[in-house]
């Protein structure tokens, strides 16, 4: 299979989505538009304190209310939408990358370099994530590319072990064993025999992992390992807000629906790759 088929396939499936997955896709597409384009969409400065606009309910001045500072929480909501935006897509990217060519390598070729990668993948899974984190902010300070190196260290280990467990299977097939007999390089073996027929698990993973990533930098800021304090990322906000659950409820269901919402649509989207992976493997 060529290599541009191997490209074009995801815009193939797209031609034939079904509800779930037009409306994962929809999802989406709103909030990536949201996130490039926040500041012609909000209706007040996102930082703008006025204290005597403070928890103030949904209204038509603020649709959805304001928070313990006078912000407006819809504004506030939609520029949080940039900073899980700029990470969640980039920890993905290097987590799928970095996995699918560790777990390629070590599935492809097996034996002694199989059995020492993997055990240190184990290790790295085994090693709980937020203590990880914590060590990984302390050294490197925090800012979006730490945050992205975190999430996407988290990732990899879970993008490794399927792929591995795709090719393994791939390995021994007559198509490989021919490959091998003509003499073919093991670059050849795994890029140009291998990935084409493990593809659809590297999509599903890209999809699954994507959801993950989201919810992963939400939970790093919501614990104060992200973003600064004050930032409209939607984690902060649900820790900023949380103590003012009982009487301003909005300031906390709003950034935890955005974060419900984004993670739903790339569920939706997930699932239909791993359907789409069940009927070419079925």
């Amino acid at each position: 299979m060529s290599t541009v088929s191997i490209v074009l396939r995801p815009l193939e499936r797209l031609s034939r989505l079904s509800v779930a997955s037009t409306v994962g896709v929809t999802l989406i597409a709103l909030w990536t538009a949201i996130a490039l384009f926040w500041p012609h969409l909000v209706p007040y400065p996102p930082d703008a304190q006025r204290p005597q606009d403070r928890f103030l309910p949904p209204s038509g001045d603020h649709w959805l209310g304001t928070d313990q500072f006078g912000r407006d929480v819809l504004s506030r909501t939609l520029a949080g939408s940039r900073p899980v935006l700029e990470v969640a897509p980039a920890a993905t990217a290097v987590a799928v990358l970095a996995g699918t060519v560790i777990g390629l390598v070590t599935g492809g070729v097996g034996g002694w370099l199989d059995d020492v990668v993997m055990r240190i993948v184990d290790a790295f899974v085994v090693f709980p994530a937020i203590i990880a984190a914590v060590l990984f902010v302390a050294f490197l300070g925090r800012s979006t590319p730490v945050l992205v190196l975190v999430v996407a260290a988290a990732l990899t280990t879970l993008v490794t072990r399927s792929v591995r467990a795709a090719a393994l299977v791939e390995r021994d097939k007559p198509y490989v064993e021919a490959a091998r007999l003509r003499g073919e390089p093991l670059w050849s073996l795994l890029g140009r025999e291998i990935l084409p027929n493990i593809r659809s698990t590297v999509y599903v993973e890209a999809t699954s992992r994507l959801g993950d990533a989201v919810f992963a930098a939400a939970t790093l800021s919501f614990l104060g390992l992200g973003q600064p304090p004050g930032s409209p990322e939607w984690g902060s906000a649900v820790a900023d807000n949380r103590l003012w659950l009982g009487n301003a409820p909005w300031t906390v269901l709003t950034p935890a629906l955005a974060i419900v919402s984004l993670v739903v649509g790339v569920a939706l989207v997930a699932d239909t790759s791993w359907r789409a992976a069940r009927s070419e493997t079925g």
